[in-house]
């Protein structure tokens, strides 16, 4: 790894801890930057070097810093809806100081943005050149809003102050350390199933999701930061379920004598969700390698221990 001192923000969350454990056995100098207002401490690997601040605020870090990494953003609907302007404040201001940091250091950063950019889209699969169908005012938009000005000011950044930036944009991830509790969709699968409750799904479950296992996604992320690609660029399984085959396949992978019960649909739930990768695979040179049964056994015996 070229890279020597990294930084990552949102170190202490569910990415990011995975992300510092990369870079670590890459031989890096990890510094992970977190306000732990939705991050675990726990989640942060040994020898690691942390610094508790919000990227909301200025940031400033002594001495050289080679690669920045910013995952810093609540991601779950149980915390975003919840911390709404903290939100849009981690996507607006938190990204700008990320870019002032590496164009002040001048250092290459990548800016993690997601599939929720594309709304519910009317493009399928969804290709990076696609602008989105986002409702700018519903429930959901404090994250696509926050993800899309992200988005913005990072190319503004790059044309302005000439900063090696890149961006990816993430489609639905899982894996160990996501919370039991933090409203996103396998880890409350599981943990129903796990204690014998009925799977809620929304809607008529119907709806489509492309599901990576998070060691996919880091691969991924690292293959950006060593290169110089602006990006966008999206990371994701472009394999394509439905939620409820999502239900039915968490109940068979845990033995659970769970049943599925549909719900209300949520407020602006896209239909569909499918990456388009080709550019990930010709840039990149990747691709995801862990398919979505095997991924849910990993992670349901660790969610189980």
């Amino acid at each position: 790894m070229s890279r020597d001192r990294v930084v990552v923000t949102g170190g202490a969350g569910f990415v990011g801890s995975h992300v510092c454990e990369a870079f670590l056995r890459d031989g890096a100098r990890v510094v992970c930057v977190d306000s732990f207002r939705t991050g675990s401490r726990a989640n942060v690997p040994d020898g690691v070097e942390v610094v508790v601040a919000d990227v909301s605020e200025p940031l400033d870090l002594l001495g050289p810093v080679d690669l920045v990494l910013h995952l810093a953003c609540p991601a779950s609907p149980a915390d975003y809806l919840r911390m709404p302007v903290d939100t849009l404040r981690a996507g607006g201001f938190g990204t700008y100081h990320v870019l002032d940091l590496a164009r002040r250091k001048a250092a290459r950063v990548v800016i993690a943005s997601t599939s929720e950019v594309y709304g519910d889209p009317e493009e399928h699969p969804q290709r990076e050149s696609y602008w989105g169908h986002v409702n700018p005012i519903g429930p959901r938009s404090v994250y696509d809003e926050a993800k899309r000005f992200g988005e913005a000011m990072t190319v503004a950044f790059r044309a302005e102050h000439g900063v090696d930036a890149g961006i990816v944009r993430i489609f639905n991830t899982y894996g160990p350390r996501m919370r039991a509790h933090d409203g996103r969709m396998i880890p409350t699968f599981l943990r129903q199933a796990l204690a014998g409750e009925p799977l809620t799904v929304h809607g008529d479950g119907l709806q489509t999701r492309s599901l990576c296992y998070v060691d996919d996604l880091v691969r991924g992320l690292l293959a950006m930061a060593r290169g110089d690609h602006p990006g966008p660029i999206n990371l994701g399984n472009p394999a394509e379920v439905t939620v409820l085959d999502v239900a039915h396949k968490t109940i068979e992978v845990t033995g659970s004598p769970s049943v599925v019960r549909h719900v209300e649909p949520m407020t602006d739930d896209p239909r569909r969700r499918r990456p388009d990768i080709g550019l990930a695979r010709q840039v990149l040179g990747w691709q995801p390698l862990v398919g979505l049964e095997e991924g849910l056994r990993s992670f349901a015996r660790q969610f189980a221990g």
